[in-house]
């Protein structure tokens, strides 16, 4: 299995950008689907973006042309770009990683991060 590191949380303004990124160990990055979810506090954990191996990107209608996922197979690292930041994206946010197919069927992300917090004030 991958080992997975997120970092980049933090507190924000809403409006505000963060940047996430992830840190993968091993030497098979490039061949996993890569996902980022989140958690809010009662609330169940949904999927955020995903990116395929070959590059192909998936994003939850609330987050689509506020947030882009991307990867850099170079340095075994995932990133999660959010811009114009609202309250309601406060949350944990966790790195995943999975199979081809995890792309379609998210409970193939079978590896995942601590999490990183990220709060948005209004």
């Amino acid at each position: 299995q991958v080992q997975l590191v997120e970092s980049g949380g933090g507190l924000v303004q809403a409006g505000g950008s963060l940047r996430l990124s992830c840190a993968a160990s091993g030497r098979t990055f490039s061949s996993y689907a890569m996902a980022w979810f989140r958690q809010a506090p009662g609330k169940e954990r949904e999927r955020v973006a995903a990116i395929s191996s070959g590059g192909s990107t998936y994003y939850a209608d609330s987050v689509k042309g506020r947030f882009t996922i991307s990867r850099d197979n170079a340095k075994n690292t995932l990133y999660l770009q959010m811009n114009r930041l609202e309250s309601e994206d406060t949350a944990v946010y966790f790195c995943a990683a999975g199979t081809a197919l995890a792309v379609v069927d998210a409970r193939l992300f079978g590896s995942w991060g601590q999490g990183t917090q990220v709060t948005v004030s209004s």
